[in-house]
């Protein structure tokens, strides 16, 4: 059966604000119908790295905020820490950040709690049937919430294709040894005739793991795969180690998606605005590779996704962007994920996410 999404563009008319658009949105996609009285309400969001502009504005997470109270609901917006070098690595660094970037509770009107505790191990485990997870390690403040929102900046991303809905829940909510199982496919190898030596993979691995003389070496004792060294070679000469890592990222994200949801009413939202390259876990952002297409809300997170990226790639490529240059070269255009990082295979993540029972990604797209 094909799920409802909601859909609306950036538009406004009159007096009503994008905020009040959002929050007309969701009220139109049934969030009234959870029961939020007096229920622990996990907004998860990502606050964005020191550095990137593309995270979305905390405007928006105050939007969902205002509804979750009107309905008596008690929210928090939350994220988990990362495995990477970086400003949210810990709790009080993470708070730091996201105090920085209006993430705070002046601003938000509600508390912000790091899911996953003061150095990413406060976990609970969350036991699934899936393929590739059975025990999921979950940030203990989500877990422990009563109802999850996810609030998803919609973007490129250069392991999983594109970072939706199910990233968002999956891999953000991962304590540091979950981030750590569904990285493992990642673990990467050295080209060692494009490697140079320039070491940017060095400075920018949080475990100690690549050495560089002439050429990086990998300690795999050490490695956490967490795919940073593949993110920031300039010359693509790290590469995940196992053929199929990217399309087993994908799939595990899903499943932890999947444990994050477990049991507990949950409901979706993505802005698929400021679409940038890569993730905005990243000190710094490109130049948006598409127009910006609209927001969406739904209860099926993998439906979401799907729609998400059925309107982008129907959107025409900014010329001067990433994705803009690589059309330019002659890729396919027909698919901009794949275009942007051929080495990925988001479709992997929505099969999974049906397999497991997520939800569907045959929609229905209802337009405001």
């Amino acid at each position: 059966m094909a799920s409802k999404v909601y859909f609306t563009n950036m538009r406004v008319k009159g007096d009503e604000n994008l905020p009040d658009k959002l929050k007309r949105l969701i009220r139109t996609a049934g969030i009234g119908e959870i029961d939020f009285k007096g229920k622990f309400t996990a907004i998860k969001v990502h606050f964005g790295e020191g550095g990137n502009l593309a995270y979305l504005r905390p405007n928006y997470a105050k939007a969902v905020v205002d509804v979750v109270k009107e309905l008596g609901g008690k929210p928090f917006v939350t994220d988990c820490s990362t495995l990477y070098v970086g400003t949210r690595k810990n709790a009080l660094d993470h708070l730091d950040i996201a105090y920085e970037h209006g993430y705070n509770p002046f601003c938000l009107g509600c508390h912000v709690i790091i899911g996953d505790g003061l150095k990413g191990t406060d976990e609970a485990i969350v036991p699934i049937e899936g393929e590739y997870v059975k025990n999921a390690k979950i940030g203990r403040e989500i877990a422990d919430s009563d109802v999850v929102i996810s609030l998803t900046h919609f973007k490129g991303h250069e392991g999983t294709g594109f970072g939706g809905a199910l990233k968002n829940l999956g891999m953000g909510c991962g304590s540091s040894a979950g981030k750590a199982e569904m990285h493992e496919s990642e673990k990467p190898v050295v080209d060692k005739e494009k490697c140079v030596g320039c070491g940017v993979c060095e400075k920018n691995c949080a475990h100690d793991a690549i050495k560089v003389t002439d050429k990086a070496q990998i300690d795999y004792e050490k490695c956490k795969g967490c795919g940073r060294c593949i993110g920031v070679c300039p010359l693509k000469a790290m590469r995940p180690g196992q053929e199929n890592g990217c399309e087993v990222l994908s799939r595990k994200v899903s499943e932890y998606a999947y444990a994050v949801c477990k049991d507990k009413p949950a409901f979706h939202i993505s802005l698929a605005i400021d679409i940038s390259p890569f993730c905005d876990c990243y000190g710094n952002n490109d130049a948006p590779i598409l127009p910006n297409v609209g927001m969406f809300a739904s209860f099926d997170p993998v439906a979401l996704d799907q729609a998400c990226a059925d309107l982008c790639n129907k959107m025409e490529a900014f010329k001067d962007s990433m994705l803009g240059e690589k059309c330019a070269c002659g890729h396919d255009h027909s698919d901009h994920f794949h275009t942007l990082h051929p080495d990925t295979k988001w479709e992997a993540g929505i099969d999974q996410g049906v397999k497991i029972g997520l939800g569907s990604k045959e929609y229905e797209l209802i337009e405001l």
